[in-house]
């Protein structure tokens, strides 16, 4: 997905565009609204997160003069106006979230996945798939080839996790903080454990692999390429 970062604090916008990249996204990054809203009038991008003091324009006014364009690209403030009033005026503008700063980067990752899918597809996602294998999330049931695969709670997560972005990096450090809700680097081996475990269930029985490393960054489910 191609997102723009309209964000003037140089040390978050590197750290944004290096988490969102790691996600397999394309992130172009901007530090002035009105680079920002010629962009987006310009450009085919997917999402834009906009902070809502950037110099030259702010974040409120590019989505005003954005959506008085007729231009209904999803936006995602983020920002450090955090206030009732200031989130109801920045959806009241046509932004489509607000977070505010100081943020987790599971709950942006999150976010952004929200948006997506609201925007592609307005049906409840009951089951995921990927190559032959099926996850019932009513169920909260794994299939593969007709045979039933049995999960621990936390397999199951990862594994949700792991379909939800298929075909994308799922990092380490997400996992943690969305399966073990650390928001630290807790120095374990946790997620390797669980990892080898879930993959002697989902992958060593069958001939194709579909859980894969990605050296120093973390996961990737997808089937043969």
């Amino acid at each position: 997905m191609k997102i723009l970062l309209a964000e003037d604090d140089t040390k978050v916008a590197d750290y944004i565009v290096a988490g969102l990249s790691e996600q397999g996204h394309s992130v172009d990054h901007l530090a002035d609204g009105r680079d920002a809203f010629s962009y987006c009038l310009y450009n085919d991008c997917d999402l834009a997160i906009l902070d809502r003091m950037l110099p030259g324009m702010d974040g409120l006014s590019v989505v005003k003069a954005l959506r008085a364009s007729g231009n209904s690209l999803p936006v995602l403030f983020l920002t450090a106006l955090g206030q009732v009033d200031d989130r109801v005026e920045g959806l009241a503008a046509g932004g489509d979230d607000y977070l505010t700063k100081p943020f987790h980067f599971s709950e942006l990752v999150a976010r952004i996945d929200a948006i997506v899918r609201r925007k592609t597809d307005t049906k409840t996602v009951s089951t995921l798939n990927v190559h032959d294998l099926t996850l019932d999330l009513l169920a909260r049931t794994a299939t593969r080839q007709g045979s039933v695969i049995d999960l621990h709670n936390k397999e199951f997560s990862i594994l949700e996790i792991l379909m939800r972005n298929a075909g994308r990096v799922v990092t380490r450090t997400l996992l943690l903080e969305r399966v073990w809700n650390f928001n630290f680097e807790p120095n374990t081996t946790v997620v390797e454990t669980h990892m080898s475990r879930l993959r002697g269930k989902v992958d060593k029985p069958f001939d194709t692999p579909l859980i894969h490393t990605i050296r120093n960054t973390g996961y990737s489910m997808h089937g043969p390429r």
